[in-house]
């Protein structure tokens, strides 16, 4: 047995038959009658806070502790901290000995394991126990679930992602003391410097002051020559071609006027890079794009729609990389514009989030606006995305496929799937 079942079945009232009065007893003999089962506590202290029982018609306050055994009471040294003062009610599995409050009273103990559903525990040995599964815990059972149950659950998870995503832009926001505009362009740098450069561009973001950036972006091609110097791409070995030398004389002219730092702590990678994924090629792409649109942040804020930001990011390279893609290596002339496919992960990853966090700070709710955003983005292509429509046949957009990376990585790797409610169904199954 393990306590996290118990947590489970306490919490959902899985006891007996439906949790009744007349089905639930005290080791006393006492009955029980579960008002609310009070917050599930997932830090340290009891189980559950301000739960509300009845134990024969007393009405009692307080919390509820949980464990396998009564004598993990003594185990983990409850009788010895204060905070287990107020626990009403022990919940245990089996209760192998008396436990005592602060008065040497009897704690009200109840035992779950003459009560329990059998095939409940059935259904959780199957999920959580046997391990003959190649890439979900439920992945036999899966087809199964109602599609209504699991759209609902993976639109709840998605909010879950963005949730967090927001902590984000909330840590960039008080980095850049409020400035919404400066934590934008933090979250585009990122982005733009794609998973292998994301912290290299995000620094540069943090330590060019943004209003830096305002006065270099309406300058000819000023932006481009401070993000090349800054990251250290202007000293190239060998001879440098005329437009290098010049970029390399507008950053030293530039740092010298705003007092900036000529390299980065984060170094700038190019293994195992695509070369439209170069940071020569996304750093000039970053740099147009601030200089075509003065005005993107109040731009974005307005934009609704994924055709309206397929618009806004119609971005291509400056002149020079339209036949490089590093120095002094030309090629033959190719326009370089952002993809549909990297403007979308772009909307994901930076626009959603900081539109989000910005009308929550201002107490508009756009959910809505969001979900009609991301279900209009198509599904990415990766392991875990084809790995749930391998299971069951669901709507190829972007909010499901941001759904499934959270539902992998944060309940089914973590074995939470008594957290989830596609786990829930599955556990409660006759």
């Amino acid at each position: 047995m393990k306590e996290a079942l118990l947590h489970y079945l306490w919490k959902f009232r899985k006891l007996g038959n439906a949790a009744t009065s007349q089905s639930l007893f005290t080791t006393s003999n006492e009955s029980i009658e579960i008002i609310n089962p009070g917050t599930h506590n997932q830090l340290s202290g009891p189980d559950f806070f301000n739960a509300q029982i009845r134990i024969n018609n007393q009405h009692w306050a307080g919390n509820i502790e949980i464990h396998v055994r009564c004598s993990d009471w003594f185990l983990h040294n409850h009788e010895q901290d204060s905070a287990y003062n107020n626990v009403i009610l022990h919940v245990v599995w089996e209760a192998d000995c008396e436990v005592y409050d602060v008065s040497n009273q009897p704690i009200p103990t109840l035992e779950l394991n003459n009560i329990i559903d059998k095939q409940i525990l059935l259904n959780y040995q199957k999920l959580l126990e046997t391990k003959n599964y190649k890439f979900i815990n439920c992945e036999a059972d899966f087809a199964e679930v109602s599609d209504l149950l699991v759209q609902n659950w993976l639109e709840r998870i998605y909010f879950e992602r963005l949730e967090r995503k927001v902590l984000e832009v909330e840590r960039l926001l008080m980095l850049q003391k409020g400035d919404w505009e400066a934590v934008l362009f933090a979250m585009l740098a990122r982005n733009f410097g794609t998973v292998v450069n994301a912290d290299a561009f995000e620094e540069i973001a943090l330590i060019i002051p943004f209003k830096t950036i305002r006065k270099l972006a309406v300058a000819n091609n000023q932006l481009e020559a401070v993000f090349l110097g800054i990251c250290g791409l202007l000293n190239t070995p060998g001879e440098r071609d005329a437009q290098t030398e010049s970029w390399l004389n507008d950053f030293e002219f530039n740092k010298s006027k705003f007092d900036l730092k000529d390299s980065l702590h984060h170094a700038i990678q190019f293994f195992k890079l695509r070369p439209p994924n170069f940071p020569t090629i996304r750093l000039s792409q970053l740099a147009q794009l601030y200089e075509k649109h003065t005005t993107i942040f109040a731009q974005i804020n307005a934009a609704k729609t994924r055709k309206e930001f397929q618009s806004l990011f119609t971005i291509e390279t400056s002149t020079y990389w339209q036949t490089h893609y590093n120095f002094n290596k030309t090629h033959k002339k190719r326009i370089k514009k952002l993809t549909p496919a990297f403007v979308d992960l772009l909307i994901i990853n930076s626009i959603i989030p900081v539109k989000f966090a910005f009308a929550k700070a201002q107490g508009i709710a756009i959910e809505e606006n969001l979900l009609e955003l991301i279900t209009a983005i198509p599904s990415e292509k990766n392991s875990i995305v084809s790995g749930f429509h391998s299971l069951k046949p669901l709507k190829h957009n972007a909010l499901n496929t941001q759904a499934f990376i959270e539902l992998k990585k944060n309940y089914c790797n973590l074995n939470r799937c008594l957290s989830c409610q596609i786990g829930n169904s599955i556990l409660n199954r006759g």
